[in-house]
């Protein structure tokens, strides 16, 4: 399968740069034999009572960092832990960054490069662990906001709050799972009243979110890691409702993921916690999800070959035309889509 499968053309006027307020006031085009244009607000009306929506309750963590090394000027973005004190991250300017350094990032908060490697990711030891590290980050940290969304300088105090969900709980992710930004507590009471069911999951949204696919086939592509959680109280719950006859709605493709990571082939969903790297594309058999609202992603990425699989490469083609065509807002602070699946209309 080539990657050029899933190219289209999208306008940059389209990236949105700011979500709208409030958050629910977001467009939904909802995408099945047919589509039809929606907001979030008409979640409660579009879903049945006995439905169960699964979020993700990941919380971002402001990892990226201005700092000095001396008198130049350095930005770091955090983008994976791998210790106590360590982490890896992307520098720039990077190219004369070496192992030993030490970069200044506030007072009291510095950094010593621990390594460099030959793309440019360097390796960063804290001067600080756990807790105190986390503390400082989110004192002098901002937003790792994605490269579409354009700032002068770093996230602003809004981002602090926009890139945020309602379900943030658990500090982890240097991305966030953005279908969860369109929702608000009035939403979610009348999610309530309707009879729809929520549980929450942790998956750790992980900077290989953005990293474009270099391969030219499908197949050949590398699917990142990230980590993730399924307790036991969740997965009676959704296994419980889809007995009953509800249906399971995805809230963004990062619970989807580990769901159909943690569901057996007969549908059952077991408890988990580990990473994953589930590379969903055309032809991948849905083992537990029913619908996914999530929001419009890039062309040749591995987000739009899993809607693609899920609703089916031509329809999502139309359905992304159709956008296009009637200004909905792209990535993550725009607009979104509720997917049902090619084989269930």
């Amino acid at each position: 399968m080539k990657v050029d499968a899933f190219d289209f053309h999208l306008p940059a006027d389209a990236i949105a740069q700011r979500p709208v307020a409030p958050r629910d006031a977001a467009r939904l085009l909802e995408v099945g034999e047919d589509l039809a244009d929606r907001t979030v607000r008409d979640l409660p009306g579009i879903l049945r009572p006995d439905d169960i929506l699964v979020c993700n309750d990941t919380r971002v963590i402001p990892t990226r960092l201005a700092g000095r090394r001396g008198d130049a000027r350095i930005e770091a973005t955090l983008h994976k832990q791998v210790g106590p004190s360590r982490w890896r991250a992307f520098a720039r300017p990077g190219k004369r960054l070496k192992a030993g350094q030490r970069i200044d990032f506030a007072a009291g908060l510095s950094a010593e490069v621990a390594a460099k490697g030959d793309d440019g990711e360097i390796t960063l030891t804290f001067d600080r662990e756990g807790p105190a590290l986390l503390a400082a980050l989110e004192a002098h940290g901002a937003m790792p906001l994605p490269p579409y969304i354009k700032r002068d300088g770093l996230a602003d105090k809004r981002d602090r709050a926009d890139y945020q969900t309602v379900f943030a709980a658990n500090p982890g992710a240097v991305a966030a799972p953005t279908a969860g930004l369109h929702f608000t507590e009035p939403l979610l009471a009348a999610l309530d009243a309707r009879g729809v069911r929520r549980v929450t999951l942790t998956l750790h949204v992980g900077a290989g979110t953005f990293l474009p696919v270099k391969a030219e086939r499908v197949e050949d592509h590398v699917m990142h890691a990230e980590w993730g959680t399924i307790d036991a109280r969740a997965a009676q719950s959704i296994n419980a409702a889809r007995a009953a006859g509800g249906r399971v709605v995805a809230v963004g493709t990062t619970s989807l993921r580990l769901l159909e990571t943690a569901a057996g082939e007969d549908g059952v969903l077991a408890p988990f916690a580990g990473d994953t790297d589930i590379f969903i594309t055309p032809g991948y058999r849905f083992k537990i999800i029913d619908l996914l609202l999530t929001n419009f992603h890039l062309p040749r990425s591995t987000l739009f070959m899993l809607v693609c699989a899920l609703a089916g490469t031509e329809r999502m083609k139309r359905a992304y035309r159709q956008a296009i065509e009637t200004g909905y807002r792209f990535y993550s602070y725009g607009d979104c889509c509720l997917l049902h699946r090619g084989d269930d209309p």
